[in-house]
């Protein structure tokens, strides 16, 4: 689901990623600290990068509602540079075996933190951080990687 323009909206993985490039990045949830802190910041940052790279799109998806992936936009300043797309089933996360479990922070099933890179509709790189890290899901490194 992404916000549009009338409120709420569902979209396909085809249909948000698109032809061309883009980089789907994931965390594991939206106002939390590295993801508030440091992930979404630094895909911010380094969006003129992105582009000058080629990348046509970066979306930003965390198991939660439309509605909290739609504030944190607005609160970051994300909105006019990257679609924020809430997976808030987790199916897209649970799909690519790509989900974990956090429970023990009160947080259930969520979204592992990673990236990919995603041409005309075939992933060409994915990056997924270790447990606790945050290395290899980061702007710095998939723009390496582009």
């Amino acid at each position: 689901m992404i916000m549009g323009s009338e409120g709420p909206k569902s979209v396909t993985v085809q249909e948000l990623c698109g032809t061309g490039t883009s980089v789907l990045f994931a965390v594991p949830g939206a106002f939390t600290p590295t993801c508030s802190a440091q992930h979404l910041p630094g895909f911010i940052e380094r969006a003129a990068d992105f582009k000058g790279k080629g990348v046509d799109r970066l979306i930003c998806m965390a198991v939660n509602d439309v509605f909290v992936m739609d504030a944190w936009a607005r609160q970051s300043g994300a909105s006019s540079m990257i679609v924020m797309a809430a997976d808030g089933n987790g199916a897209f996360s649970e799909a690519l075996g790509l989900s974990m479990d956090a429970s023990a922070f009160g947080m259930g099933r969520r979204a592992q933190r990673f990236a990919m890179i995603v041409k005309d509709g075939v992933v060409t790189g994915l990056f997924v951080e270790a447990p606790g890290e945050f290395r290899a899901s980061s702007a710095e490194n998939v723009i390496d990687h582009l």
